[in-house]
């Protein structure tokens, strides 16, 4: 015996109609003891956003603003991770010294010209994460001289997959306080740089 489907009844789509947009919902106020997860943007429940690295600084600016985001990934057509760019790149010192080595007009500087290419990201193991604290990922994010820092998870063929991203602005307010992570030199020459000014 067969089965006997339903037509589902149909009917236009109303002027003004919207869609659902993934949503997480952060936790508004946060002590450092408590778990890291919670102020962790988590990318199976938010987009990440993305551009590609032949886009110019100013799309990327505008995609920035438009998304109400301070860093993009910068991927390639298969979505694979090339770096990323944060809107301190944009304002930074970067764009003028590609203008001045390349001869080129602000507008014409692309974002693959002062991204932070994938060989220089580190990354946070998503098992740690789950084990850590709030306090953990501030002195983590201190102890780097960083603004973001990226948590990835490992498929089943080992490979890494980023799953989310930690934000010392979106931690900042979350703690009610605000997280100072700049100044902190690596390398000599980062040292040296830092003196130079």
């Amino acid at each position: 015996m067969s089965r006997v489907y339903n037509v589902i009844p149909a009917a236009p789509l109303q002027k003004g109609a919207t869609f659902h947009k993934p949503r997480q919902v952060i936790a508004e106020k946060v002590e450092p003891g408590q778990p890291a997860l919670l102020v962790m943007t988590d990318f199976k429940i938010v987009t990440a956003y993305t551009i590609f690295p032949l886009e110019t600084i100013e799309a990327a600016r505008a995609k920035m603003i438009h998304r109400g985001v301070r860093m993009l990934l910068v991927v390639d057509d298969q979505n694979h991770i090339l770096g990323l760019i944060t809107a301190t790149d944009l304002t930074g010192e970067k764009p003028m010294q590609v203008v001045q080595t390349q001869g080129i007009r602000h507008g014409d500087v692309m974002v693959k010209d002062i991204m932070t290419p994938r060989e220089r990201l580190e990354v946070l193991c998503m098992d740690d994460v789950q084990k850590a604290c709030v306090g953990d990922v501030v002195h983590t994010l201190k102890s780097h001289g960083r603004q973001h820092a990226l948590v990835v998870e490992r498929a089943e063929d080992r490979s890494q997959i980023l799953r989310g991203m930690f934000s010392v602005s979106q931690i900042s307010r979350q703690l009610g306080a605000q997280v100072e992570t700049a100044g902190v030199a690596h390398t000599f020459a980062e040292l040296g740089a830092e003196l130079g000014r």
